[in-house]
Parts: C-alpha cells; structure tokens; sequence
C-alpha cells in the first residue's frame, strides 16, 4: 500500500472516529416538556407561573401566554414537577404523567382564610412591613450561591420590535446581610439589534441584567424603601391570598404626599408564618413629569429628554427549607423621547425579565474573576447568528417567547437566509 494512499485511509478512519465521539456527546441527555398553564375556572391563560423539579432547583416559569418549556435531565425523570402561583393552589404532578408536547395544566383559585391569631397579630400594615425588611436577614438567602438565569430584553418602538437580547448568565449572589453586591458572568447570548429604528435613542437606558437582579429588594431595599422614606408612604391590608399552600398576607402602599423626590405604588405579598416577602408589585408614580424626566437614563445628549410613560417592576421569591430566594423579576419601561428640532416624539418600550433556572449552595467557593464579570453599564454584543439556530439554548432552560417574541426571532432568521442568499450570489456559487 502505498504512503499517501495509507495516510488518507489513516486520515479518514481518524475522521470517523472523531465524528463518533462527537456524536455520542452531543446525545441529549435531559428531557424537554411543553405546555401551558391555565385557570381552570375561566380557562385563560397564566403568567408567570413557577414550574420547579421537586426536590431541586431545576425551574423555569410560564410566558406571557401561559406557555413553558422545561428540561429536566434523565437522572430527575422518576421526580414530580411542582406548579405554583400566587393566588392558586399549588399541583404536583409526577413528569411520568406528562407527555413531551402540548401539556395543559389547570389551577384553580386558593380560598385564603387567616386565623383569628394571624388577623390580630398585625393590625397595622406599616409595623408589618417595618417588621419585614428589620428581620429580612433570618428569612432571606445568608449563605453564598450560585444561580444560573435565562435573561430576556426587548426594545419595540411604538408596537414594532427593534432590538431582542437573550442570555444565559451565571449569578454569584452574595449573602442577603453582605454588603457585597452580586456579580454576574455571561455565559450565552444573542442579540440583534435595528439601529436605523434606535437612531433617536441615543440615550443609555437603565437596562442589563442588573436591571433585574437590582429588583431584589430584600438584597437591595434602597432602590425603593429605606429606613427615612419608609415612612412617607400609607400601608393598607388587602385581602389575603396563597401561595404552595402557605397563607400570604397583602399589603398594599401609596405615597403620603408628593415630598419624595421618587414615588412608587404596589402591593407586597408577605408570608404569615415567617414574614418573608414573596413577592413584589409595584410601579412609578409618573404622574409629575418634572420629576419623573430622565430619570430611566444614565447618560443623554444635552438636547434629548426622555419622560417615562409607564414604569412597572415585579419581583418574586421561592422558599427553600426555612430560607427564602431570589427566583424572578421583570420590569416593563415605556418612555417617550423628545428631542429638539423634531416636530414628532418616539414612544419606546423596554421590557427585560430574568427568572432563575438552576441553583446551588455555594460551599465550592466559586468565585467569577473581575475580567469575566459584567458591568451594570453593559451592552451585549451583537450575536445575530445565534437565532439562525433553533436548538441554540440546548440543556439550558429559558422562559418561552410569546408571539410577539416567536414572531421577532422568525424574521431575524429569514433575514439571515437572505444575507447567507446573497453572500453565495456574490460568490458565485449557484
């Protein structure tokens, strides 16, 4: 046999072999679950729904529409899923009885009725809610771990979306009593970006994954409650609620006056048991345009202001033993830029949410080196050909995207087609 013809045989049979050990790796090693969650009652559709791996920390939580895709890896199929949202009584339902596509899972409506004891115990809300974030360090994360999120931003301008980022970022949350802020790594994205429709916004928006985590208000309360403003506001109870089969109280506040130069309205959803909070709801009061302008930026040039329309923000947290943790938030911004010399206004709308997929105790000591650290200042860079590719995300679970979303990433991949179409025209390749 000849040299050249035995090194191309040994070449080709080394190729194979390569092939095959890439191919066994590549086999999926996790089960993907579709559905959607409904009201069992009225049969709508519900958001923002927890879906949790019992006994781990493996989770994802429902779309806008109801809709969720949950990979669980084969070692948990024996497990149950856990279902759960405020207000609903909470399913657990074993994975075996789920099929791979078009699950619908109905909750109904949890009637709450406190004790006596529970009622009296608290009959002013402020004193509650001072009490909340006093003792926040006995309910809330006092050790040191590292989560794994799925983090989504949209900008659309007027109803037209002009930029979508998707990322799977790695969390280094501090202890709740550290002063220490939490460090965030990226670890996939993508990103694409309309910026002849962005030619206005030259602004730098408060957006980012640190948008989200920085809703954490137990870990970060001064961004709404501090020990001085606490007091400007007015406390009421509302009429509680449930969530996994625990009684919740709720609370809702408003500003006593216009003296703050930041005012925000909502509802805190508090545990009865531990007065730990659940959940947040609240949102801007944009009612004083002279105090409310500029406030969503950083930086701006000297002759754009930018009025916020709307300003919405959601916090929620997931118990686990005795301890409560951070688990997901969203905020939704629209804003109406003016800038001098333009006789129309463009209306823009910012919407990010991060929900917590994967999550650990961090005993290893895990650190992230300030080089691979992001910057509450950071821009993701331009990905675009990661949506050219459906199973992009692989094991990582991700929140599901709504139609508006679905419909965003479909004409980014058909603009892709077009651009590979035309590269091979100008190659000549037929």
């Amino acid at each position: 046999m000849k040299k050249t013809h035995f090194l191309k045989l040994y070449a080709s049979t080394f190729i194979m072999m390569l092939l095959a050990v890439f191919s066994l790796h590549a086999q999926v090693d996790f089960m993907e679950y579709n559905g959607k969650v409904i009201d069992g009652k009225s049969k709508k559709t519900l958001e923002a729904v927890s879906l949790n791996v019992n006994e781990t920390n493996i989770s994802t939580i429902t779309n806008s529409e109801g809709e969720f895709t949950l990979k669980v890896p084969k070692k948990y199929l024996d497990s149950k899923v856990v279902i759960s949202i405020l207000g609903y009584n909470t399913r657990v339902l074993p994975l075996s009885e789920l099929s791979k596509k078009d699950n619908k899972i109905m909750l109904y409506e949890a009637i709450t009725e406190l004790s006596a004891v529970s009622v009296s115990a608290y009959k002013n809300a402020e004193s509650l809610v001072k009490k909340v974030f006093n003792d926040k360090n006995k309910n809330i994360q006092d050790e040191s771990v590292y989560m794994t999120a799925f983090y989504r931003e949209t900008i659309k301008r007027r109803n037209r979306n002009v930029s979508l980022t998707e990322a799977v970022v790695n969390i280094l949350k501090q202890p709740n009593a550290s002063f220490q802020r939490d460090a965030i790594q990226l670890g996939k994205a993508r990103k694409s970006t309309d910026y002849r429709r962005l030619d206005t916004v030259s602004v730098k928006l408060q957006g980012g994954p640190f948008s989200a985590i920085y809703l954490d208000v137990m870990k970060y309360p001064e961004y709404i409650f501090t020990d001085e403003t606490i007091s400007s506001y007015n406390f009421s109870f509302d009429e509680p609620t449930t969530i996994n089969n625990r009684s919740v109280f709720v609370v809702s506040f408003t500003p006593k006056n216009n003296s703050l130069s930041i005012n925000y309205n909502g509802k805190l959803y508090i545990d009865v048991n531990t007065l730990a909070l659940v959940s947040a709801n609240y949102a801007l009061d944009v009612s004083d345009i002279n105090k409310s302008k500029n406030l969503l930026v950083r930086k701006k040039p000297s002759d754009v202001i930018v009025y916020p329309l709307e300003a919405n923000y959601k916090v929620d947290y997931k118990a686990k033993g005795n301890k409560w943790y951070y688990s997901y938030s969203n905020l939704s911004l629209k804003f109406k830029v003016n800038k001098k010399r333009e006789i129309f206004n463009k209306v823009y709308t910012l919407s990010s949410e991060m929900a917590v997929t994967d999550w650990e105790v961090n005993t290893a000591d895990v650190r992230i080196k300030n080089k691979d650290r992001l910057r509450p200042t950071v821009i993701i860079t331009d990905a675009i050909s990661g949506f050219s590719d459906p199973n992009f995300w692989g094991e990582y679970n991700l929140i599901e995207p709504d139609k508006s979303i679905q419909t965003a990433i479909d004409k980014i991949r058909k603009n892709i087609e077009k651009q590979k179409g035309k590269a091979k025209t100008v190659n000549g390749i037929p």
